[in-house]
């Protein structure tokens, strides 16, 4: 019982071939053919004024030499938007509740704001280790304590990311088992199960969008650091 509750997080194959393959060309379709004009129907007006969206909430941390990450950054929400979303239909499983992946894209990504930091401002980066105005024999520990803090930020991210899409996933899971259970020998238990589990998965949704952006809007902060 235990492992079939995990198995979600595995990805489902038929004759071998992964069937997340299938699943990730879905978005394609929800791209606008090639053509001359940059808008070419009210779909494509959509998705810009979308893009343009995350893009104006994500460089609002960050001043005008920052306005650089803006690609990296965008490209990043939409890709994690749309497999945390992916990951909520039939035989698909979502990547990011793997903790391997999102730690080799948090830490890859933290270590490009921390390098560009040193690099541009290197008195500022250094500055944020040791706060203004700290008592002489707090200095070394503070120090110790504020590096600490620095260097756990990619697991923080990992781990976050991971932690709030298994849970729900693990949740919906449950509960969708008991409603199964239940529909036979209670149908009214079962009906009531069945609210909880459909709201559950708006829920679900929501998450999966809000994570993606918590992520980004993370290595925004501390980029603007």
């Amino acid at each position: 019982m235990n492992l079939s509750f995990f198995d979600q997080f595995s990805s489902p194959s038929l004759l071998g071939i992964p069937l997340i393959l299938i699943a990730m060309t879905f978005p394609a379709l929800l791209l606008p053919s090639l053509d001359n004009r940059w808008i070419t129907n009210r779909l494509s007006t959509l998705q810009l004024w979308f893009i343009n969206l995350i893009t104006k909430q994500l460089m609002i941390p960050l001043n005008k030499k920052g306005h650089k990450w803006a690609l990296v950054l965008t490209s990043l929400m939409i890709f994690l938007l749309l497999i945390n979303l992916l990951g909520l239909l039939p035989y698909t499983f979502t990547p990011t509740t793997q903790l391997s992946m999102n730690l080799a894209l948090a830490f890859p990504l933290w270590l490009a704001t921390l390098l560009t930091g040193l690099r541009n401002q290197p008195s500022a980066s250094l500055g944020h280790l040791l706060p203004e105005g700290t008592p002489t024999p707090l200095i070394p520990a503070l120090i110790l304590i504020e590096t600490t803090s620095l260097l756990i930020r990619p697991v923080a991210l990992g781990v976050r990311l991971t932690a709030n899409l298994t849970a729900g996933h693990l949740l919906i899971q449950l509960i969708s088992t008991a409603t199964t259970a239940l529909f036979s020998t209670m149908p009214a238990v079962s009906l009531l199960t069945f609210l909880v589990l459909f709201l559950l998965t708006i829920l679900e949704v929501a998450v999966a969008m809000i994570q993606a952006y918590v992520f980004v809007l993370l290595l925004s902060l501390y980029l603007q650091e």
